[in-house]
């Protein structure tokens, strides 16, 4: 292994250049590296929904679940299957291994799905299997459209909306909130219809009958071929007013002619207020891997730049912006790793000096531009975690690089020039410097195997240090004795030596060995303290295993309580209010206006 730290010291140019070309990507990494406040974790729970429309809950176990479970068990790494029949529908919820493939989980539920259709009852609806996605399962962003505008001018300008930030690259879904779909509402006469004979049931028939996709197929001629093409359904009031309701001859009565058709929407199951004024929202989910800051930010100024052409009376706003969540979250971690790194460097300077403690420093940010490197080839994002594993690593990724630089500044005082210092440097320590640092990343390996969600969770801490840590080795045994050979020998060395201008040669130079014992202050008291100790080992194992039994026995008495997160305090405050009594939705937006 020896045989790369020759290769390195013989070819500095390259050495140098491969130093600046990771130092410049590992800080493009930093700047373009997907922000997130947790990490983005593939949860392994597939739902499946069979619609029934009418069915009990007692029918739906017996004629859609277990069909359904029965199909399923067989899946491969299914871990846990949950049924749940309520009116009208019955649903099946799969956990699977955190080991699986999420995607191919979904492919192969879709395919036992399709096999217990044949199971299912003539009137089962077509079932519906979603993905559980924890990213998407809370929005990003939401946009409040609000205002004085009528109710049909606020709903258009958020279908609007809906579309373009639907078209932004990192938004998967925009969904609308607080709005009332749109429906043609077919005002019959009574009289009218009694006039020509007809019934209400007649209508509902010709209204269910003609608003049908056909699909005819296509016509093979001996030239070419068609398809035919059969235009079944309503599309605007003016299609449903032309059904025809009953023909004599040429005379044809439709809808037209017994009734009154207007565009309006469903009947109200709740009320959207923001600011005391109607309101629609438009909440954003985005897509695995998406940059959160660069997506929030990319919506809101397409909101800004669209508001331009909304009514006058249309004015928006912007709630549960998670960007700002984020930004706070890394701001105030970076802000540690920062306190960090200077509180190192105050260590470093105090015990080696300002030359050492430049060379040192050097390697601390060298080895977060080379670990954000690798995270970014690898497709992690940069969440709190990775932060944590960046300030966990700060003190550990020095202590190579203090030993070389402490070990070349040794030779360099003894008189060997600093090529060879630094070369020797790196060859005397190359397998404790490993050793320690593999030492250190073994108490984190185990996360990595950690199977469940909390161990995808954790695993971004481990991989921080994995990562940081093996570039810290590089830069301490190869780029950062390389860069160590260009620097001059310092003044004071100079002079001590006798040396004048640049020299290549080494000079011997005799260095007085000092007992400790000998000495005054905290390094004779240290030395007294631990010459006591090393001669009375069983004295000490005993206090050890006291000490350790101890610490054991109040941890037992204490039987402190376990939390997976740390309580804080929420910093929205949500008011339920409520009453008794079969309330009509105005009865109750009526009440929480009163509140309000």
């Amino acid at each position: 292994m020896t045989g790369l730290i020759d290769a390195a010291f013989s070819r500095v140019r390259v050495v140098m250049t491969a130093l600046a070309v990771m130092i410049i990507f590992g800080f493009i990494s930093f700047r373009t590296i997907p922000r997130e406040a947790e990490p983005d974790i593939p949860a392994p729970f597939v739902s499946v929904t069979v619609p029934l429309p009418g069915v009990s809950p007692e029918d739906g176990e017996r004629l859609l679940v277990r069909p359904t479970e029965l199909e399923l068990q067989t899946l491969e790494g299914l871990k846990q299957m949950d049924s749940l029949a309520y009116d009208g529908a019955a649903q099946v919820i799969l956990e699977f291994e955190t080991t699986v493939d999420v995607d191919q989980a979904v492919l192969d539920v879709r395919e036992a799905v399709d096999r217990a259709k044949a199971e299912y009852p003539a009137n089962a609806e077509e079932p519906i299997v979603n993905e559980f996605n924890l990213q998407n399962q809370f929005p990003i962003l939401t946009v409040i459209l609000y205002g004085d505008a009528p109710e049909r001018a606020l709903y258009q300008t958020a279908k609007k909306l809906q579309d373009s930030l639907e078209s932004v690259s990192g938004v998967l879904e925009a969904e609308l909130i607080g709005a009332r779909d749109e429906l043609l509402e077919v005002i019959v006469d009574p009289e009218v219809l009694e006039s020509y004979g007809l019934t209400e049931f007649e209508v509902i028939s010709a209204v269910t009958a003609n608003n049908q996709l056909v699909t005819a197929g296509s016509i093979d001629l001996e030239e070419s071929k068609f398809v035919v093409k059969v235009p079944g359904l309503v599309k605007s009031a003016a299609d449903l007013m032309a059904i025809p309701i009953r023909t004599n001859g040429d005379n044809v009565v439709t809808i037209g002619d017994l009734a009154d058709v207007r565009r309006t929407f469903v009947d109200r199951s709740g009320y959207a207020i923001f600011n005391g004024q109607p309101a629609i929202g438009v909440e954003l989910s985005k897509r695995a891997g998406a940059n959160i800051v660069e997506t929030i930010e990319t919506a809101r100024s397409l909101v800004e730049t669209t508001s331009v052409s909304w009514p006058s009376s249309v004015k928006y706003a912007f709630i549960n912006d998670r960007s700002v969540q984020v930004n706070d979250n890394l701001s105030g971690l970076t802000a540690s790793v920062m306190t960090a790194i200077l509180l190192v460097m105050i260590v470093i300077v105090a015990a080696l000096g300002m030359r050492s403690a430049i060379m040192v420093g050097i390697a601390i940010p060298t080895s977060f531009l080379i670990g954000f490197l690798l995270l970014t080839a690898f497709g992690y994002t940069l969440n709190m975690m990775v932060m944590f594993g960046l300030v966990l690593s700060v003190g550990m990724l020095v202590d190579g690089a203090i030993v070389i630089v402490e070990f070349a500044d040794r030779r360099m005082m003894e008189g060997a020039n600093r090529t060879v210092a630094y070369s020797e440097a790196s060859k005397r320590m190359f397998w404790p410097v490993i050793t320690s640092t593999a030492t250190t990343l073994a108490a984190f390996i185990p996360f990595l195997f950690w199977q469940d969600l909390s161990g995808e969770f954790m695993k971004y801490l481990p991989l921080t240090l994995i990562y940081v840590l093996t570039a810290s080795l590089v830069v301490a045994l190869i780029f950062l004795p390389v860069l160590g050979s260009l620097f001059g020998v310092p003044n004071w060395i100079k002079k001590k030596l006798g040396v004048k201008g640049k020299t290549d040669q080494p000079k011997e130079y005799e260095i007085d060995e000092v007992d400790p014992l000998t000495l005054s202050g905290p390094i004779a008291t240290y030395a007294r303290f631990l010459t006591a100790l090393v001669s009375r080992p069983l004295l000490v194992i005993v206090a050890a295993g006291v000490l350790v039994w101890i610490c054991i026995d109040i941890f037992k008495v204490a039987s402190p309580d376990v939390e997976f997160f740390i309580r804080s305090d929420n910093e929205e405050v949500k008011l339920l209010v409520q009453a008794r009594g079969n309330l009509s939705e105005k009865q109750k937006i009526d009440i929480v206006r009163e509140v309000e």
